[in-house]
């Protein structure tokens, strides 16, 4: 028989099994929230990237415009032919070579494109960072964000902290591509590979951090892509991206020549020439190195101290 008051069967069983919980939550503690810094800005960058990852059509799409570019326009200007109809015949193609070399800082203008598609991906791909914070915000997203014990600081790293990721894994993507259609190997080295993916490092940063700071109080996707197409081709004409525009031998007027040296992008482009395809760089490598890192401190700085002011529900 049983006491009184005393469970019988599974009723039992339970009120063990109930005992048996309690007891090891008071030996080992209630579960309790990972607050560090690192753990928030992990999760808010994850979030960002499995959302590209998963989706191979996003990926796809970024990487046609920069194909184009360089299967048509790149392969289409064949400079060494113009110069070889235009010189005197009977040029040899040594003279030819320093002519190029003179204007392009290399002989090859296919090569010279394919550097300069390396920071149009990562441009391109750093001005839709904004575009989250916008779509974060109209969504509701951003609101329960604000809510937790993540900084806003945090927030806005983990915006662009996933826009450098898919920069660099787009850029060694198209530089793939380049290498397969012709871009000039001979100069390819293990550490030049790494400098270049240095350089496209911070000027990720610096891009990513300008377009998240100019999307932090927009709510509306429509002024953001007008901020986008505002900025993106001006960053990209006015460098020497497509066409070596700071050489005076180009023959541009000098107030554009001046634009493409205060761009920041030019100096990311020269670097990289220098660096993959051993062309005669513009500035010094280090000259490059500095004012790249100097953009990516400012506007990633910038962009955290501006999510203090503007960043709210």
């Amino acid at each position: 028989m049983t006491q009184k008051g005393e469970p019988i069967g599974e009723s039992a069983d339970e009120t063990k099994q109930q005992k048996t919980t309690n007891q090891a939550k008071a030996s080992y503690g209630a579960p309790h929230a990972n607050n560090s810094p690192t753990h928030g800005l992990w999760a808010l960058t994850n979030r960002d990237l499995r959302k590209w990852y998963t989706n191979p059509y996003q990926l796809l799409i970024s990487l046609v415009q920069p194909v184009i570019w360089m299967g048509l326009f790149g392969k289409a200007l064949n400079f060494g032919s113009i110069f070889t109809k235009t010189l005197p015949p009977g040029t040899s193609s040594g003279v030819i070579d320093t002519e190029l070399k003179s204007i392009f800082g290399t002989s090859s203008y296919f090569s010279f494109l394919v550097c300069g598609m390396l920071v149009f991906i990562v441009l391109f791909t750093a001005s839709f960072a904004g575009m989250s914070v916008v779509w974060d915000r109209r969504f509701g997203f951003m609101n329960k964000a604000l809510t937790t014990p993540v900084s806003r600081g945090v927030i806005v790293m983990g915006k662009i902290l996933q826009s450098v990721g898919r920069s660099i894994i787009q850029a060694a993507v198209v530089l793939v591509i380049g290498i397969a259609l012709g871009m000039e190997t001979g100069n390819l080295s293990v550490l030049g590979i790494a400098g270049t993916f240095v350089v496209i490092f911070l000027v990720a940063m610096a891009l990513s951090g300008l377009f998240v700071m100019l999307s932090l109080r927009s709510s509306d996707w429509q002024t953001q892509m007008a901020i986008i197409n505002l900025l993106n081709l001006p960053l990209l004409m006015a460098s020497n991206a497509l066409f070596p525009i700071s050489n005076p031998a180009f023959g541009a007027p000098g107030w554009l020549q001046d634009v493409v040296k205060l761009n920041p992008v030019s100096y990311a482009i020269d670097a990289i020439r220098q660096m993959l395809i051993g062309a005669v760089g513009t500035n010094a490598l280090w000259i490059d190195f500095t004012v790249v890192l100097a953009f990516a401190a400012f506007f990633s700085a910038l962009g955290i101290v501006m999510s203090w002011r503007l960043l709210k529900k």
